[in-house]
């Protein structure tokens, strides 16, 4: 669920969490909310297509965290 101050990519890479407060997590999360969100203004064209995409785009953030945050 979105806020009023919160887009699709934003919420959904959960952006203000980040307990470590590793930057290299606040980058992977934030050029992911905008690719997300530029899915969003494509849903237009082809809704499935656009939902796949963000669906993964999510995915990739996920693993990504999980490699800045190995020890």
């Amino acid at each position: 669920m979105t806020t009023n101050s919160e887009t699709k990519g934003q919420a959904s890479v959960r952006l203000s969490f980040n307990p470590s407060g590793n930057p290299d997590v606040d980058y992977i999360k934030s050029l992911t909310a905008e690719l997300i969100d530029f899915c969003e203004n494509l849903r237009h064209r082809d809704a499935r297509c656009a939902a796949l995409a963000q669906t993964n785009y999510e995915q990739a953030a996920m693993w990504a965290v999980k490699a800045a945050t190995a020890f």
